[in-house]
This record gives C-alpha cells, sequence and structure tokens, in this order.
C-alpha cells in the first residue's frame, strides 16, 4: 500500500481487532469473576484463548509490521533507541523496540493469566478450569493463586502500557491510539521506510481456523470421548 496523504500504513484490521477485543474482554472477565457469573468468566477465558493463539500464529505469518520479527529487537537496538541523542528520533514503522518488548511482556503475562485460569481449581472444586482434569486438586489450587496473583502484575503492566501511550502522545506528539484505531500514522517528511505489507487472504483463514480448532479442544480438556 503506498502513502496516501502523508500517511502510511501502519497495523492491519486483525491486528487492531485483536488488540481492541483483548482490552475488553479484559475488562469483562474481571467483571464476571468479581460477580461470580463463572460461566461467562469461562467462555470470556475460551475467547481469550482464541485470541492469544491467533496472535502468536499471526506474529508469524500475518502482515509485515504484525510479525513478531519486524519489531522483537535485541539489546543494542533497544539501547540505541533510548539512549540520550542529539539527534530527533524519526518515527518507526508500528511498535518500536521498546515498544516491541512490551508487546511480548503483555502477551506473556495475558498467557500466564489464560494458562492458570484454564488450570485452576477453586476451593470446593465446583469451578474449575477446562484443563484441571489433568492435574491433582492442589496442583490446580496452586493454579488458581497464580491466577489471582498474576491479574495483579497485568494491571501493573496495563498501567505502565498506558503511561507510555500517554507519553508518545503529549511529549511527543504521536497518537498511537488513532494509529491503532485507523490503521495509519503520519508519515515523517524524511522517512523512506516503506508501508506495511499484506499478506494473502488465506494465511488469515487457516490462522483464524487453527485457533478454533485447537481452542475447541482446550474447551474440551482433550477429552473427546
Amino acid at each position: 500500500m503506498t502513502q496516501v496523504s502523508r500517511r502510511r500504513f501502519v497495523w492491519d484490521l486483525p491486528t487492531r481487532l485483536f488488540h481492541w477485543l483483548l482490552v475488553g474482554l479484559l475488562g469483562f472477565s474481571w467483571w464476571s469473576a468479581e460477580t461470580s457469573h463463572m460461566d461467562w468468566h469461562f467462555y470470556s477465558g475460551i475467547t481469550f484463548c482464541a485470541l492469544i493463539v491467533f496472535r502468536v500464529l499471526w506474529g508469524f505469518v500475518g502482515t509485515s509490521t504484525a510479525r513478531f520479527a519486524h519489531f522483537v529487537k535485541g539489546p543494542r537496538t533497544v539501547w540505541s533507541y533510548v539512549r540520550p541523542s542529539d539527534i530527533e528520533q524519526t518515527a518507526t514503522l508500528g511498535h518500536n523496540p521498546m515498544g516491541g518488548w512490551s508487546v511480548i511482556a503483555l502477551l506473556l503475562m495475558v498467557s500466564t493469566q489464560l494458562i492458570s485460569g484454564l488450570f485452576a481449581v477453586d476451593v470446593d472444586g465446583m469451578e474449575s478450569g477446562p484443563l484441571s482434569v489433568w492435574i491433582d486438586f492442589e496442583q490446580g489450587r496452586w493454579a488458581a493463586k497464580i491466577h489471582a496473583l498474576s491479574f495483579n502484575f497485568l494491571l501493573a503492566l496495563i498501567g505502565v502500557h498506558i503511561a507510555a501511550v500517554l507519553f508518545y502522545l503529549f511529549a511527543k506528539r504521536r497518537n498511537l491510539i488513532w494509529a491503532m484505531i485507523t490503521g495509519f500514522q503520519p508519515a515523517d517528511e524524511n522517512d523512506n521506510a516503506a508501508a506495511a505489507r499484506l499478506v494473502p487472504r488465506w494465511r488469515l483463514v487457516a490462522a483464524i481456523a487453527a485457533s478454533v480448532l485447537l481452542v475447541y479442544a482446550v474447551a474440551k480438556g482433550f477429552q473427546f470421548s
């Protein structure tokens, strides 16, 4: 996709939908647990699982800026980005080196929250994750404790994430929120980087299908008889 009105294509629709669905599901999952709607909490967790599996797959086969190889950089690149410099940093296409690692941290923490919930067992053993059948009661209780504790760490990471977005908005005059909504960001006058490249639709269909099949198996506890 070429430049349009000095804008560059940054994030594809699947990536943007993943982002905002994740935000909505986090709030819904918290609410359903707090109000003891555990049946809704279960379905929210299963949807969460599908989203995470899809995002991991999309990180390997998706649009160029959605791929982990595009935004996960080594320590030297990260240090070069964050160190003080007299040279004004040009806008990067998609996630910058620091933002890339924040995405990985959030994915890992959300995955910890998700996996622990899948194995968690409550005190009376009535409300349990679909994979709790594969472990004993004590292990299931440990998973429940990790599930509760990891949520606090997840909230802390989300707070840092929001703070970084606000810093870019007010200090650097870069509206990352609008870019994640529209999929475009303003092009720097000296920026010669190409816009993000789309991929064939069959990859999207295959990633969605694989996610649905795996999550169906998870919901069944990998027991089909």
